[in-house]
C-alpha cells in the first residue's frame, strides 16, 4: 500500500469502513475538472453498481489485451484513475499485489461495496491532486475517463508523473471515427446531436431516455451483429455501428447508454493526436490495440 503524501481533507464511511477524501468542491482549488460531468458520473455508478464476474472478466480482457505478464505482474502495486464503481480494479483483484482505486465522485461509495474483501483501496481523490509521490506505481490506468476532463493532455501527464520509470501506463480515450467510413462517421454525428439534447435533462428523464436508447437502439444493433457473426461474416460484423456490444449483457448495455449519452463533457481523438500526448507526457514504446474499444493504448514511462 502507498502511502498519502498528504493528510485526507474528511473521512467518508461506508459500511463503517473509512474512504480518505481529498476533495474539495472548488472552481479555485481544482481548475482541470467539470463538475457536471462528475456529479453525472456519481449518479449512474450509483444506478449501475453491480457486476457479475462474467462482465467483468469479458470487458476487463478487451481492455487488457495490449498488457503482457512483463508489464503487470503479481508483485505490481497499481493506481486506477477514475476508477468509477471500481470494475476495472475488481477485474485485477489477486493479479497484482494492490491497486489503488481513486474517483473524485459519490462513485467511491459502489467501488467500496464490490472492492470489499479485495486487494484494493478506495481513495476519493482527483486527477488535478492525486495524493501520492510521483514515480510511486509500477503500473497506471485509466479507461474510459480522461475524455472527460477539459484539459486531458494535462490529465495524462500528471497520472504518469505517479508511475515509477520503467512502469508502463495504459489509457482507454473515445476515439475519433478516424478508422471509420463515412456512414459510421454518419451515425455517430446523429447519436451525438442526441447526447447534446439528453445530458442536459434532469436525473429521472434522462435515465429513462437513456434506457430507451439501450433498448432500442443498443440491443437491436448488438443483436443483428451477434447473428452476423454466427452466419460467418465476421469481417461485416466488425464494421456494424455497436458490433462490440455483440457478446454483452444487457445491462452493460443500459450501463453505457447512460454513459455516453447523459454526459455533459466528451472529447475524442484520433489515434494520432493520443500517441502525441503520451509521447509528451514521457511515454515510449507506444503500443495501440487493434481490436475495439478504440483507442486503447499503454506505453512506458522513460528514465
Amino acid at each position: 500500500m502507498i502511502q498519502y503524501n498528504k493528510k485526507a481533507l474528511r473521512e467518508l464511511r461506508y459500511n463503517e469502513k473509512p474512504i480518505y477524501s481529498f476533495v474539495v468542491k472548488s472552481p479555485e482549488v481544482y481548475s482541470n475538472i467539470d463538475w457536471a460531468t462528475v456529479e453525472s458520473f456519481g449518479e449512474e455508478w450509483s444506478k449501475f453498481s453491480e457486476f457479475s464476474d462474467d462482465e467483468i472478466k469479458i470487458a476487463g480482457d478487451e481492455y487488457f489485451d495490449i498488457i503482457s505478464k512483463r508489464m503487470l505482474t503479481e508483485d505490481s502495486i497499481v493506481l486506477d484513475v477514475g476508477c468509477g464503481a471500481g470494475r476495472w480494479s475488481k477485474y485485477l483483484d489477486g493479479k497484482v499485489k494492490f491497486v489503488e482505486a481513486i474517483d473524485p465522485s459519490e462513485a467511491v461509495y459502489p467501488a467500496m461495496g464490490l472492492l470489499k474483501n479485495s486487494n484494493c483501496r478506495v481513495t476519493q481523490a482527483s486527477v488535478d491532486d492525486i495524493p501520492f509521490d510521483d514515480d510511486s506505481f509500477d503500473f497506471v490506468f485509466s479507461l474510459g475517463v480522461l475524455h472527460h476532463i477539459p484539459d486531458t493532455a494535462d490529465a495524462l501527464k500528471k497520472c504518469v508523473q505517479k508511475l515509477k520509470k520503467g512502469g508502463h501506463f495504459m489509457v482507454y480515450l473515445y476515439y475519433n471515427m478516424d478508422n471509420r467510413n463515412r456512414l459510421y462517421k454518419l451515425f455517430f454525428s446523429i447519436s451525438n446531436s442526441i447526447r447534446l439534447i439528453v445530458h442536459k435533462m434532469g436525473s429521472g428523464g434522462k435515465k429513462t431516455v437513456c434506457d430507451l436508447i439501450a433498448t432500442l437502439v443498443y440491443l437491436p444493433l448488438a443483436k443483428f451483429a451477434w447473428i452476423t457473426m454466427k452466419l460467418g461474416l465476421k469481417k461485416i460484423a466488425r464494421l456494424l455501428p455497436l458490433y462490440n456490444y455483440h457478446d454483452k449483457t444487457f445491462r452493460l448495455m443500459r450501463n453505457d447508454a447512460l454513459d455516453r449519452f447523459g454526459t455533459p463533457l466528451e472529447q475524442r481523438f484520433t489515434r494520432e493526436e493520443i500517441t502525441q500526448m503520451m509521447r509528451d507526457a514521457g511515454l515510449s514504446d507506444i503500443t495501440f490495440s487493434s481490436r475495439e474499444p478504440f483507442w486503447h493504448a499503454v506505453g512506458t514511462k522513460g528514465g
